[in-house]
Protein backbone atom coordinates (compact mmCIF):
# COMPACT_ATOMS: atom_id res chain seq x y z
CA UNK A 1 0.00 0.00 0.00
CA UNK A 2 1.18 3.77 -0.70
CA UNK A 3 2.42 5.82 1.89
CA UNK A 4 1.97 8.91 -0.32
CA UNK A 5 -0.74 9.23 -2.35
CA UNK A 6 -1.36 12.83 -4.58
CA UNK A 7 -4.87 13.71 -5.51
CA UNK A 8 -5.21 16.11 -8.30
CA UNK A 9 -8.09 18.23 -6.92
CA UNK A 10 -9.72 20.94 -8.58
CA UNK A 11 -13.34 21.19 -7.59
CA UNK A 12 -15.02 18.60 -10.22
CA UNK A 13 -16.91 15.94 -9.66
CA UNK A 14 -14.50 13.87 -11.21
CA UNK A 15 -12.01 15.29 -8.65
CA UNK A 16 -14.30 14.83 -5.91
CA UNK A 17 -14.82 11.15 -6.89
CA UNK A 18 -11.27 11.01 -7.03
CA UNK A 19 -10.27 12.14 -3.53
CA UNK A 20 -12.84 9.58 -2.62
CA UNK A 21 -11.46 6.69 -4.15
CA UNK A 22 -8.03 7.88 -2.33
CA UNK A 23 -9.68 8.10 0.97
CA UNK A 24 -11.41 4.79 0.81
CA UNK A 25 -8.92 2.53 -0.93
CA UNK A 26 -5.19 4.02 0.89
CA UNK A 27 -7.16 4.94 4.69
CA UNK A 28 -3.47 4.86 6.22
CA UNK A 29 -2.14 6.68 3.41
CA UNK A 30 -0.70 10.47 4.03
CA UNK A 31 -3.19 12.28 1.30
CA UNK A 32 -2.42 15.53 -0.36
CA UNK A 33 -4.49 17.40 -2.73
CA UNK A 34 -3.16 19.55 -5.80
CA UNK A 35 -4.39 22.35 -7.48
CA UNK A 36 -2.76 24.21 -10.17
CA UNK A 37 -3.06 27.70 -10.98
CA UNK A 38 -1.97 27.48 -14.74
CA UNK A 39 -0.98 31.02 -16.12
CA UNK A 40 -3.06 30.34 -19.16
CA UNK A 41 -6.14 30.88 -17.30
CA UNK A 42 -4.48 34.63 -16.88
CA UNK A 43 -5.42 34.87 -21.16
CA UNK A 44 -8.71 33.95 -20.63
CA UNK A 45 -11.31 33.37 -18.08
CA UNK A 46 -13.29 30.19 -19.30
CA UNK A 47 -16.00 30.77 -16.35
CA UNK A 48 -16.92 34.19 -17.88
CA UNK A 49 -17.55 33.01 -20.87
CA UNK A 50 -13.90 33.23 -22.62
CA UNK A 51 -13.48 36.70 -21.56
CA UNK A 52 -10.19 38.26 -21.28
CA UNK A 53 -9.15 38.49 -17.80
CA UNK A 54 -8.43 41.46 -14.92
CA UNK A 55 -4.75 42.47 -14.05
CA UNK A 56 -5.59 40.93 -11.02
CA UNK A 57 -6.28 37.43 -11.96
CA UNK A 58 -3.63 35.75 -9.90
CA UNK A 59 -5.03 37.32 -6.73
CA UNK A 60 -8.72 35.71 -8.39
CA UNK A 61 -7.12 32.66 -9.18
CA UNK A 62 -5.35 32.30 -5.45
CA UNK A 63 -9.19 33.00 -3.92
CA UNK A 64 -10.20 29.94 -6.26
CA UNK A 65 -7.43 27.82 -4.72
CA UNK A 66 -8.80 28.36 -1.18
CA UNK A 67 -12.45 27.79 -2.22
CA UNK A 68 -11.76 24.54 -3.84
CA UNK A 69 -9.12 23.58 -0.93
CA UNK A 70 -11.50 24.34 1.54
CA UNK A 71 -14.29 21.62 -0.77
CA UNK A 72 -11.40 18.95 -0.48
CA UNK A 73 -10.92 19.73 3.10
CA UNK A 74 -14.65 19.45 3.65
CA UNK A 75 -14.95 16.46 1.84
CA UNK A 76 -12.57 14.53 3.72
CA UNK A 77 -13.76 15.72 6.95
CA UNK A 78 -17.19 14.17 6.29
CA UNK A 79 -15.26 10.85 5.82
CA UNK A 80 -13.14 11.52 9.88
CA UNK A 81 -9.76 11.93 7.07
CA UNK A 82 -7.46 14.85 7.36
CA UNK A 83 -5.98 15.70 3.99
CA UNK A 84 -3.13 18.24 3.32
CA UNK A 85 -3.70 20.86 0.07
CA UNK A 86 -1.22 22.53 -1.38
CA UNK A 87 -1.29 24.92 -4.36
CA UNK A 88 1.27 24.74 -7.25
CA UNK A 89 1.57 27.57 -10.24
CA UNK A 90 2.21 26.12 -13.74
CA UNK A 91 1.53 23.43 -16.53
CA UNK A 92 -0.41 21.06 -15.14
CA UNK A 93 0.82 18.23 -15.79
CA UNK A 94 4.13 19.11 -15.10
CA UNK A 95 3.23 20.80 -11.81
CA UNK A 96 1.51 17.26 -10.79
CA UNK A 97 4.16 15.21 -11.91
CA UNK A 98 7.23 17.20 -10.11
CA UNK A 99 5.43 17.25 -7.40
CA UNK A 100 4.60 13.91 -6.89
CA UNK A 101 8.67 13.95 -7.76
CA UNK A 102 10.43 15.90 -5.24
CA UNK A 103 7.52 14.77 -2.19
CA UNK A 104 7.85 11.23 -3.00
CA UNK A 105 4.70 10.17 -3.79
CA UNK A 106 3.85 6.73 -4.58
CA UNK A 107 0.59 7.43 -6.06
CA UNK A 108 -1.39 9.79 -7.98
CA UNK A 109 -4.98 9.74 -8.29
CA UNK A 110 -6.66 11.78 -10.66
CA UNK A 111 -10.49 12.74 -12.53
CA UNK A 112 -10.18 11.98 -16.87
CA UNK A 113 -11.17 15.19 -17.79
CA UNK A 114 -11.70 18.41 -15.89
CA UNK A 115 -14.30 21.27 -15.07
CA UNK A 116 -15.79 22.08 -18.80
CA UNK A 117 -15.34 23.87 -21.45
CA UNK A 118 -11.77 24.28 -23.03
CA UNK A 119 -11.27 22.68 -19.36
CA UNK A 120 -12.28 20.02 -19.88
CA UNK A 121 -10.31 19.08 -23.05
CA UNK A 122 -6.98 20.65 -21.63
CA UNK A 123 -7.19 18.34 -18.44
CA UNK A 124 -8.32 15.11 -20.88
CA UNK A 125 -5.17 15.72 -22.25
CA UNK A 126 -3.20 16.86 -18.98
CA UNK A 127 -4.50 12.75 -17.39
CA UNK A 128 -2.76 11.41 -20.30
CA UNK A 129 -0.04 13.07 -19.90
CA UNK A 130 0.49 12.23 -16.17
CA UNK A 131 -0.38 8.60 -16.89
CA UNK A 132 2.03 8.70 -19.96
CA UNK A 133 5.38 10.04 -18.11
CA UNK A 134 4.26 9.15 -14.07
CA UNK A 135 7.00 6.61 -12.89
CA UNK A 136 4.77 5.74 -10.19
CA UNK A 137 1.42 4.12 -10.52
CA UNK A 138 -1.38 6.31 -11.42
CA UNK A 139 -5.45 5.91 -10.99
CA UNK A 140 -7.84 7.50 -13.50
CA UNK A 141 -11.07 7.94 -12.28
CA UNK A 142 -14.27 8.30 -14.97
Amino acid sequence: MPDRVLVAFDGSPLSERSLTYAIETFPDATITTLYVINPIDSVVDVEAGGLPVAEDWYDNAKERATRIHTMATDLAAERDTDIETVTEVGRPARAILEYARDHDVDQIVMGSHGRSGIDRTLLGSVAETVTRRARIPVTIIS
